[in-house]
C-alpha cells in the first residue's frame, strides 16, 4: 500500500473537517474533537462491560453512522481500529481493507455529504476508485450508502417525517431531505436491503438532522432527530451514541412522547450536556444547547449525568433515575433543591397560568388605535404596543377583563450565549384590559395589592431558577412554571423567606444565585413595550 494510507489514518494539522462550513443549523457537521469525545465515552463503557477490553482491538465489531455528513465518526473509528488491530493484523493493507469492508458502515443524508464522507473515509469519492484505500469494493458507494429517496405522503403530509408536501415537494433539481434511515416501517429489513445479509450493528453513532419545515406559520419546523434515535434503537445495537439538541429534555415541538420514553429508558447509561450556547458546536446557534447520550442494551439502572460549561464539569457526575420528574433536570445541583420543594406537596403555578391565546387573540391581531368609537372599549396589550378592542369582540375569557391581571411575555430571552434572567418583568394589567397571545395571563386577582404581591413573587430569583429548569429555549409557555409552588399571597414573598421556607443550604442558595441574575430596581412593568428583558 502506498504512503497515502499512513497519511490518511494519522492525525494531521490542520484537519480539513474543522474547516468545512455547516450546510445549515439543521444539518450540522460534528467537530472532530467532539466526535472524539463521544468515542472516548463509548470506549470507556465498552471496557467497563467487557472486563477492561479495548473496543478498538476487536475486529468483529460493526459500526453504523445512519446520518453521516462529513464522515467524521467513521473516519475516527477507522483510525482507532487501525491502531488497535495492528498487533493482530500486522499487514496495513489487510488491516485497513478489513476495517473498511467489514466493520464501518454509513448512510449519507444527501448526495453531497455521501461524497464528502467517502472522501473522508476512503480517500476517494469512489470506494472502488484508483485512490481508494479500500481495495476490495466493487461499487462506487462501498459501505457508505446513498440513493435519492422520495417522500411518500397521505393527505398532503409526508408519512414518515410528518412535514408538509408543500414544504418539500420541490422537484428533481433539489434534495428531497427524505432520509432513508427513517423512511421505512421495518428498519431491519431496510438495513438488509441497503447492505445485504443479516446486518446486526454493535454500535450505532451519529449526529442526525435536527428539523424539517413542517409547513406551519413562518419558519415553523418540526424536530426529526428523535426519529433517527428511535429507528436506531429498533435495530437493538449493543450501544447507541447520539448527539442532538438538548431541548427534548424539557420541551420541543411534538417531543412529549419521545421525552417520556427516554426518561423511562433504564438502558440510558450516560448523558453529557453542553447547555451554553455555541459551546458544543462553535458558531452554530442551537437554542438550549446540545448533548450526547450513550445507550447500553445491557445497562439497567440510573443514568449518569454530567454538565460541561466552558469545557469543564460544573460538578461531579451524578447517577440518577431520569423519570423522577416529567422533564430532565439538567443540572445535578438542582436535584436536591427540587426534592425539598416537592416534599412540601404544594400545587404549582402550572394550574394558575393560562394557556396560549388567553383571550383567543393571535399575536398578529391588531386592535383599534383609539377607544373613542368603541362601545365598552377594552385596552389591549399586544406585541410592542397597546391598542383597543370592543369587549363583545373578545373571543375567550371575557370575564377576566374585569379582574386585575399579571401578564408575562410568552417569548422571553435574548440572543446572548448565557441566559440569566429567564423571565421578563411582570406586567400589572388593571381591570378593563385584555391581551393577545404575545402574553400569558400568569394570574387573575380581585385586588391590585394581591396582584402586586404575586408579581413580586414572580420576580424572585427562586421562582426564575425553577422556571429555568423547564425552559430550554426562549419559549416560556405555561409548562415552564411547573416546578414553581403556588403559595398563599397573604404576604410578600422574598428570596430570603423562600430559602428559609424550604430549608435551603448556603451551597444551594449560592447555586441558585449563580444561575439567576437580579432584575433591576423597577419592580413591575405597566406598559406593553417591555419584552425580552433577559440580559
Amino acid at each position: 500500500m502506498n504512503e497515502q494510507v499512513s497519511f490518511t489514518l494519522r492525525g494531521r494539522n490542520p484537519d480539513v473537517l474543522t474547516c468545512i462550513a455547516n450546510l445549515s443549523n439543521d444539518e450540522v457537521f460534528t467537530p472532530p474533537e467532539f466526535a472524539s469525545r463521544m468515542l472516548d465515552t463509548l470506549a470507556e463503557a465498552w471496557a467497563a462491560s467487557h472486563n477492561g477490553a479495548n473496543l478498538w482491538a476487536d475486529k468483529t465489531v460493526k459500526f453504523l453512522d445512519p446520518c453521516t455528513k462529513s464522515g467524521v465518526f467513521l473516519r475516527e473509528i477507522t483510525s482507532r481500529l487501525n491502531k488497535g488491530l495492528a498487533d493482530e493484523m500486522p499487514s496495513l493493507d489487510r488491516r485497513v481493507n478489513h476495517i473498511l469492508t467489514k466493520q464501518v458502515f454509513g448512510i449519507g443524508i444527501t448526495n453531497l455529504t455521501s461524497l464528502l464522507a467517502r472522501r473522508s473515509v476512503y480517500c476517494s469519492k469512489h470506494a472502488n476508485g484508483q485512490h481508494s484505500i479500500a481495495k476490495s469494493f466493487t461499487s462506487d458507494a462501498g459501505n457508505i450508502w446513498f440513493e435519492r429517496t422520495e417522500h411518500t405522503w397521505v393527505n398532503s403530509k409526508y408519512t414518515f417525517c410528518g412535514t408538509s408536501q408543500a414544504a418539500l415537494d420541490r422537484g428533481e433539481a433539489l434534495e428531497t431531505h427524505a432520509y432513508a434511515f427513517i423512511h421505512t416501517d421495518n428498519i431491519k429489513t431496510r438495513m438488509t436491503e441497503l447492505f445485504g445479509g443479516n446486518m446486526q450493528f454493535d454500535v450505532i453513532i451519529g449526529n442526525p438532522p435536527y428539523q424539517l419545515n413542517d409547513g406551519g406559520h413562518g419558519t415553523s419546523a418540526a424536530p426529526i432527530y428523535q426519529l433517527f434515535v428511535e429507528k436506531a434503537l429498533e435495530l437493538d445495537p449493543h450501544y447507541a451514541v447520539f448527539v442532538t439538541p438538548s431541548r427534548w429534555m424539557a420541551g420541543g415541538k411534538g417531543l412529549d412522547s419521545y421525552r417520556a420514553k427516554m426518561l423511562a429508558d433504564k438502558h440510558l447509561r450516560s448523558i453529557v450536556d453542553f447547555p451554553k450556547l455555541y459551546e458544543g458546536f462553535p458558531g452554530v446557534k442551537i437554542r438550549g444547547g446540545i448533548s450526547y447520550f450513550l445507550w447500553d442494551r445491557q445497562h439497567n439502572g440510573p443514568c449518569t449525568v454530567q454538565t460541561l460549561w466552558d469545557g469543564q464539569p460544573t460538578g461531579p457526575a451524578m447517577a440518577r433515575h431520569l423519570d423522577s420528574y416529567d422533564v430532565l433536570v439538567r443540572r445535578n445541583e438542582a436535584v436536591p433543591i427540587l426534592e425539598k420543594i416537592r416534599a412540601a406537596g404544594e400545587a404549582t403555578l402550572s394550574g394558575r397560568v393560562s394557556s396560549r391565546k388567553p383571550f383567543g387573540l393571535a399575536t398578529n391581531f391588531h386592535g383599534k388605535s383609539s377607544a373613542s368609537r368603541l362601545t365598552e372599549p377594552v385596552k389591549l396589550f399586544a406585541n410592542q404596543h397597546s391598542s383597543w378592542i370592543a369587549r363583545q369582540d373578545i373571543p375567550a375569557n371575557e370575564a377576566w377583563v374585569d379582574k386585575w391581571k399579571v401578564l408575562m411575555t410568552r417569548v422571553q430571552g435574548t440572543s446572548a450565549a448565557v441566559e440569566t434572567k429567564f423571565l421578563s418583568k411582570p406586567i400589572i394589567a388593571e381591570p378593563g384590559t385584555a391581551c393577545t397571545e404575545t402574553y400569558l395571563v400568569a394570574g387573575i386577582f380581585d385586588s391590585e395589592a394581591v396582584a402586586r404581591r404575586y408579581a413580586s413573587y414572580l420576580r424572585t430569583r427562586f421562582v426564575r431558577f425553577l422556571v429555568s429548569l423547564r425552559k430550554p429555549t426562549q419559549d416560556a409557555a405555561r409548562g415552564v412554571y411547573g416546578f414553581v409552588p403556588d403559595l398563599p399571597l397573604d404576604q410578600e414573598w422574598t428570596d430570603a423567606k423562600l430559602y428559609k421556607r424550604y430549608s435551603l443550604t448556603q451551597d444551594e442558595i449560592a447555586f441558585i444565585e449563580s444561575q439567576v441574575a437580579e432584575h433591576d430596581a423597577e419592580l413591575f412593568d405597566t406598559s406593553a413595550a417591555d419584552e425580552g428583558d433577559d440580559e
